[in-house]
C-alpha cells in the first residue's frame, strides 16, 4: 500500500531530515585521508543521538551492524563501518544516512571525495547527482514512478556510465522502506501515479562500466560486479501541489546541483 502523509507529517519528517542535511555538511568536512569508516559511523551516531528525539534508523535494521553505510569506491551501498577500512587520496566514499525522529523516518545519501580524485570519477560524481536532481524534478503530481526512472535515464544517456537498476529507492514514512519501489530506469508515464502526500526516496546509483552487482561474503556489502567506481546520492522528497519537496535538504530549492550535501 502507498501512503499519503499530511502537511504536519510531512513536517515531521522534514525535521528528521534537516538532522541529516546538518550531518552530512559536517562530514564535507570530516570525510579526509587516514579516516577510517568506522570514525565516521561512530561521529554520525554521536550527531545524530545529540537531537532529541532522534535515532539512526539503520542501527540494527534488518540486523544491520552500523549506524549509516560506508560504501567505498566499487562499494555501491550496505558497506558495513571498519576500523580497517581507512580512507585514502583519490578515494570516494557514499554515506547513507537514515534518522527517526518522533517515530519517523528520512534518509539521505551523499557520496563525498577523499583529497583529491581522478577527473573521470569527479564527471561521475557530476552525472550522478545531475541524475538525482533531474529525477526529483519529475517528482510532481500527475507524474508516473516511471518519469522519475526516465529522467536519471535521460541524464544519463551519452556517458558511458551505467544505471544501476537492481537496487531501487523508496517510500519513506513509519518504515524506511515503504512503497512504491522507485527504479532509476523506467518509461514515463508508467507505473504507480505520483500523488500529492507522497514521501520518496530517490537514489540514482552509477557505475563508471558495468551496472551489474554482487554481495559479498559479509552479507551487506554490495560492489560493482567489474569492481569499477560507484555513486550514489539521494534525497527524502515530498511530492506536493506546490511541487517537489526535498525533506533531506536545508532550505535547497528543487534545481539545485552545487555539489554541497545541503544544497545550499
Amino acid at each position: 500500500m502507498i501512503n499519503l502523509r499530511t502537511a504536519d507529517e510531512m513536517n515531521v519528517v522534514g525535521r528528521g531530515g534537516a538532522i541529516i542535511a546538518g550531518l552530512l555538511a559536517e562530514l564535507d568536512t570530516r570525510v579526509a585521508p587516514g579516516v577510517s569508516t568506522e570514525e565516521l559511523d561512530s561521529l554520525c551516531d554521536e550527531y545524530i543521538v545529540s537531537h532529541e528525539g532522534a535515532v539512526p534508523a539503520f542501527k540494527g535494521l534488518y540486523g544491520f551492524p552500523g549506524s549509516v553505510c560506508t560504501s567505498v569506491n566499487e562499494e555501491v551501498v550496505h558497506g558495513i563501518p571498519s576500523a580497517t577500512r581507512v580512507l585514502r587520496d583519490g578515494d570516494i566514499a557514499s554515506i547513507d544516512v537514515g534518522v527517526k525522529f518522533d517515530g519517523w523516518c528520512s534518509d539521505s545519501a551523499w557520496t563525498f571525495r577523499v583529497g583529491e580524485v581522478s577527473d573521470d570519477v569527479q564527471r561521475l560524481l557530476d552525472v550522478t547527482e545531475r541524475s538525482l536532481w533531474a529525477a526529483i524534478e519529475a517528482s510532481v503530481p500527475g507524474n508516473h514512478v516511471g518519469d522519475i526512472g526516465a529522467a536519471v535515464m535521460r541524464t544519463v544517456a551519452g556517458t558511458s556510465f551505467g544505471i544501476i537498476k537492481d537496487l531501487v529507492g523508496h517510500g519513506v514514512g513509519r518504515d524506511v522502506h515503504e512503497e512504491p519501489q522507485v527504479p532509476n530506469h523506467g518509461r514515463a508515464g508508467h507505473g504507480p501515479l505520483l500523488r500529492e502526500g507522497m514521501i520518496l526516496a530517490i537514489e540514482p546509483m552509477l557505475s563508471a562500466g558495468s551496472p551489474d552487482i554482487r554481495t559479498l561474503d559479509d552479507g551487506w556489502t554490495v560492489v560493482t560486479a567489474d569492481r569499477t567506481t560507484s555513486a550514489h546520492f539521494e534525497h527524502t522528497v515530498a511530492i506536493t501541489a506546490e511541487g517537489p519537496r526535498v525533506l533531506t535538504a536545508t532550505g535547497a530549492p528543487v534545481h539545485a546541483g552545487s555539489g554541497v550535501p545541503n544544497g545550499a
